[in-house]
């Protein structure tokens, strides 16, 4: 049977031979578990997205969320397969299970996922929002308030939503309006209008737990002003009991590119008069309360990015080893499956490239956190969390642009097809496409990284991203085959290097939007070296497997990923070369030309 949705020899590889995973079942506190266990929890996720998730994944899409009466209705395919997807626990793989949750390391949630958000990305939102609001509360919630929402939120019994952007405060968040009168029983009257809000409305969940940002009266102007509120759909009393409707009111749902089945709604907060909601964490800190979830958000949304990236390659490489068409230019059988064109297979080994490295990418921030919960070593905790931090932008930014871009490939392997419903690479390029652009646009990433990451700890964090990967390149060294490839990425470090003190200084002087007109373009370059130094060190695994006598079966998944390993260094990382040199000598003419000079 073919590979559908994730590449499950592949997934094994990243666990079990690049990152082995296997040896934190040795740790307290996944002691829990084995291998035996963690393939198994995969191997559900696998069917369960193959047999129940995905076959309403166009479904849902044809269908879409409906705005009635003030009500939103998630697509009715939805509802069967949603109640199963929450009734067998796939909403909070990694959390406690006394708060309903399965424990599992995130490593194996995240390798369970990608047959889950692959499968059927709108649908699992629901759940995932929830998840989300859970996170935050745990993070910074009072005790009571963990009691009253934890264990409802991560078990999708209710759902959650992140009501944040407002008509006039989009990216700049510290502009928002929406307003927090206290009242004498320690509640906020709350009153505002909220943009864009992914599931704020539905009707899969007995309620909806609103964190909202808002401005309680005399606090100071911009985002030092905004304090972060829990907000229930339906108010949750103290004994955990419902009460009354808390004037939470939808609007209206955006109709949007894609991700048809999952409503994205504007939201009015208080028209009555009626709207109450309680403190979450200090006031005038909601922001930084805020990015606890943002953080979480930006991660998963790398995950979506590379998750409908596997999906949409896979779907192509199948077609291509079926679809007959045209003649095989080196000889043989006519016409041939189109994977024997050069221009097919030059798409699908830069598709498999990308994808390989944006796996390793997403389960090695996995393993950061797996490997946090497993040291008592503070130093080495700082130094886990701080490499997650960095890499959080890149992650989000460029998986998420590449997801798109695999996406695009895909529908171009298929021709003609590929841009019809009948086949599903379209809709997989229409969901995609919101990854680059909400929890923070692209644009945003970039400047993250520049203004706030690069120069975390005095720039030794990203110091000591330089040097886990140079510990790759010295190690390929010394393999038979890899010396060019070791020394290609090298090179492409010492570039990385130079252009990140270049754009700091830059970033400094008086030409600093000069700078800033070249971050995300920064960013991209060092999201090609993460590529580049995850599959080198894919390479270098499989070069040393095959020396050492491989399994007849693994030997051309071996040899896959030296070629693989092989194209993006000789093929993408000389293009990154050329950006690296575009950074240093551009940027002028972006911020020098006037207004009245872009023309129209």
């Amino acid at each position: 049977m073919a590979q559908t949705l994730a590449d499950r020899r592949d997934m094994d590889f990243v666990l079990y031979e690049q990152f082995q995973v296997e040896d934190i079942t040795k740790n307290e506190h996944f002691s829990d578990f084995n291998k035996k266990a963690f393939d198994m929890i995969i191997s559900e996720a696998r069917k369960f997205g193959l047999n129940v998730l995905h076959p309403v994944y166009m479904e849902g899409d044809k269908e879409g969320a409906h705005f009635e009466n003030g009500m939103v209705k998630a697509p009715e395919c939805f509802r069967e397969p949603y109640k199963l997807y929450v009734e067998n626990g796939w909403t909070a793989l990694t959390e406690d299970p006394e708060l309903g949750g399965q424990g599992l390391p995130h490593s194996i949630a995240i390798a369970a996922n990608e047959f889950i958000t692959g499968a059927n990305f709108p649908l699992c939102g629901y759940g995932d929002m929830g998840h989300g609001t859970g996170k935050m509360i745990q993070a910074i919630g009072t005790e009571k308030q963990k009691e009253l929402y934890l264990k409802k939120l991560f078990t999708a019994e209710w759902g959650g939503s992140m009501q944040l952007t407002e008509p006039e405060a989009g990216s700049d968040v510290g502009a928002l309006t929406s307003t927090a009168v206290k009242n004498s029983d320690g509640t906020y009257s709350i009153t505002g209008n909220k943009i864009f809000i992914t599931v704020g409305e539905h009707d899969l969940a007995e309620n909806i737990i609103h964190p909202v940002l808002a401005r309680i009266e005399g606090a100071p102007e911009g985002t030092k002003g905004l304090t972060l509120f829990i907000v229930p759909k339906i108010w949750v009393n103290d004994d955990g009991s419902l009460g009354e409707f808390n004037d939470v009111i939808c609007t209206g749902i955006e109709e949007k590119m894609g991700l048809h089945g999952s409503p994205t709604c504007s939201m009015v907060l208080g028209s009555k008069g009626k709207c109450r909601g309680v403190l979450l964490g200090t006031e005038n800190e909601g922001m930084k309360a805020m990015f606890h979830m943002m953080n979480g958000a930006r991660l998963e949304v790398g995950a979506q990015g590379f998750s409908h990236a596997s999906a949409a390659y896979l779907y192509a490489l199948n077609y291509a080893r079926e679809r007959l068409q045209g003649k095989d230019i080196g000889g043989g059988p006519s016409p041939a499956p189109i994977i024997k064109h050069p221009d097919v297979r030059r798409m699908l080994i830069k598709m498999k490239a990308y994808v390989d490295g944006m796996r390793s990418f997403v389960y090695y921030i996995a393993n950061s956190f797996d490997k946090m919960h497993c040291t008592d070593d503070e130093n080495e905790k700082t130094k886990l969390s701080n490499m997650a931090e960095l890499l959080t932008p890149v992650l989000k930014s460029y998986n998420s642009e590449r997801g798109f871009d695999i996406c695009i490939d895909a529908i171009q392997v298929y021709g003609g097809y590929g841009y019809t419903k009948e086949y599903p690479v379209e809709q997989l390029a229409r969901d995609c496409k919101i990854a680059s652009i909400y929890e923070g646009t692209n644009g945003i990433q970039g400047m993250d990284l520049l203004g706030r990451k690069l120069g975390m700890d005095k720039g030794k964090v990203f110091k000591d991203f330089i040097n886990e990967i140079m510990d790759i390149v010295t190690q390929a060294k010394e393999v038979n085959g890899l010396e060019e490839l070791a020394a290609r990425l090298e090179n492409t470090v010492n570039q990385l290097g130079e252009i990140a003190m270049h754009i700091g200084k830059t970033a400094a002087s008086a030409d600093f939007k000069v700078a800033f007109a070249n971050a995300s373009p920064f960013l991209e370059v060092m999201g090609d070296t993460v590529m580049g130094w995850m599959l080198l060190w894919r390479a270098l695994i499989s070069s040393r497997k095959l020396e050492a006598g491989a399994k007849k079966k693994d030997i051309s998944f071996y040899e896959g990923q030296i070629k693989a390993a092989d194209y993006f260094i000789k093929s993408i990382l000389p293009i990154t070369s050329g950006k690296i040199q575009a950074i240093k000598d551009g940027g002028k003419a972006v911020v020098e030309i006037s207004e009245d000079s872009f023309g129209g």
